[in-house]
């Protein structure tokens, strides 16, 4: 028997799932409600797969698309998806060309325990406001 099947050294992490994920899209659509703002919610998992997507009563239909995307990109990157748009912004402009990237704010990674397990990509109002709301859901695994 082989060192590897007697012992095996795989690593372990914290996984969403989706009961964490409704958690913090339930704290995101409070945060839309309470301003008014009609949005999309997009929550994927630390592979940037999407784990769920809600669309408010509404928010415009590309706001579904436009939110994975933007929560997509905070995975891959591991950075809030303003820090693509910022460096586009600042002249980088060869990473508009990336496929599967929206350089657009409005989305952070989920952190727990100092672990990015996923990211949240909010889309419907503007970047700042977006990101507001992406944040308060992010925010759920910090407390």
């Amino acid at each position: 028997m082989s060192e590897i099947q007697q012992a095996p050294d795989l690593a372990s992490k914290h996984c969403l799932n989706l009961k964490v994920a409704k958690a913090i899209a339930a704290a995101a659509e409070a945060e839309a409600i309470r301003n008014n703002w009609k949005v999309s919610i997009a929550i994927v998992d630390d592979g940037a797969h999407l784990l769920y997507l809600q669309r408010l009563d509404g928010a415009h239909l590309a706001s579904a698309e436009i939110s994975q995307g933007k929560a997509r990109t905070a995975m891959r990157y591991r950075r809030a998806s303003k820090a693509m748009e910022d460096a586009i912004n600042g002249g980088r402009i060869a990473l508009a060309a990336v496929d599967n990237n929206t350089p657009l704010q409005g989305a952070v990674p989920i952190l727990y325990r100092g672990e990015i397990v996923g990211a949240i990509g909010v889309s419907g109002v503007l970047p700042a406001q977006d990101e507001q709301i992406a944040s308060v859901g992010a925010s759920v695994l910090a407390t």
